[in-house]
């Protein structure tokens, strides 16, 4: 993510003091993106950061990280469920096939971001998750690259935008016909699903994907 109200934006264009956590009447901390919405408030509680595995969940993630690219995540959220419905809910087998009246209905759909580019990436994508089962799929190629060691950061501005995991797994992504899969994306990406726990240390959502230790 690269937009105002999420984690890589704070981090990019932080301003000079340090942005700590943000707690509610009931002692729970979370980063101020978090607070900005309803929305954005249950997505930090019950999905940023937690393990996914299946490959529609992973595909999606992809996707919609591509879409975001220039937007804020709260828009992309707010269109999430259109972009389901109109992307097959993330189906490989179906959006592989998407074809051109596909992709025009797509363009001509008010619902989702209608960006040709990025949806035509969405589509190589699928072709992509699709192929790439042959190498034992999707899953096991993204959680190959779980880092060795987690971050603890007390701050937005601690918490990297990029990683030597998320370059390597770009380059793997990227070697495998996706696109839309920089290094800045993947590590969005690993933060969003755990690979990485990027809660701040005291936010009541620290150490919630099992995947590490508080």
């Amino acid at each position: 993510m690269s937009d105002s109200d999420t984690p890589a934006t704070k981090k990019e264009n932080a301003p000079s003091t340090r942005t700590g956590l943000v707690f509610d009447d009931e002692g729970k901390g979370r980063p101020p993106w978090a607070v900005t919405s309803a929305a954005l408030k249950e997505y930090y509680d019950t999905e940023w950061g937690m393990p996914i595995h299946t490959e529609s969940g992973l595909l999606e993630r992809l996707v919609l990280e591509g879409f975001q690219a220039g937007l804020s995540w709260s828009t992309v959220l707010h269109k999430r469920p259109a972009f389901r419905a109109a992307m097959a809910f993330f189906d490989a087998d179906k959006l592989s096939h998407y074809g051109e009246s596909e992709v025009a209905e797509l363009l001509a759909n008010p619902a989702i971001i209608r960006n040709e580019r990025k949806i035509r990436a969405a589509i190589r994508n699928a072709q992509a998750a699709v192929s790439l089962r042959e190498k034992g799929g999707l899953n096991q190629l993204i959680w190959s690259y779980l880092p060795e060691h987690n971050i603890h950061p007390k701050y937005i501005e601690d918490i990297p935008t990029r990683s030597p995991e998320s370059e390597a797994l770009a380059k793997a992504l990227k070697h495998e016909g996706f696109t839309f899969v920089g290094p800045t994306t993947c590590y969005a990406l690993m933060e969003a699903i755990g690979m990485v726990d990027a809660h701040l240390v005291g936010s009541h959502r620290r150490g919630s994907s099992g995947v590490w230790e508080g």
